[in-house]
């Protein structure tokens, strides 16, 4: 299997991990492409459907306080999905249809970014992105 880095129609730079429930799969970094800025992810996880994983997304090259960050996710011949975003403080948003299941933080002393994902299903077996706002 070949994993490309693409450009998001409405996002700069991201990085990814997957989430497979009950396989084993190899994570494979993605890096922005603009200089001295970049957005990489924790390693790959394999869980069991009920529980729950956090996914971190470390930055550098710019501050995560001053972009709004968003989550989005590709499941195994999908399009891609958004989940959610935080903003430049502490306030979330997520897509309706999967209000509850996901928690977005981040900790602006070590610049990283983190999605828990909670009761895992089979069904959430995808490539995750972290992704900057363009703005």
């Amino acid at each position: 299997m070949i994993i490309s880095c693409e450009t998001l129609p409405f996002v700069l730079y991201y990085g990814f991990n997957f989430i497979v429930l009950n396989h084993l799969i190899v994570f494979v970094p993605c890096f922005s492409a603009v200089s001295g800025q970049s957005l990489t992810s924790s390693d790959s996880v394999v869980k069991k459907p009920g529980e729950s994983v956090t996914l971190s997304c470390t930055v550098s090259g710019f501050s995560v306080s001053s972009y709004w960050m968003h989550w989005i996710r590709q499941k195994p011949g999908k399009a891609l999905e958004w989940i959610g975003f935080i903003d430049g403080g502490t306030s979330t948003f997520f897509a309706q249809s999967l209000q509850g299941q996901f928690s977005i933080t981040k900790d602006t002393s070590k610049n990283m970014l983190f999605l828990e994902v909670k009761s895992l299903k089979s069904e959430d077996t995808a490539v995750y992105y972290c992704a900057r706002d363009s703005q």
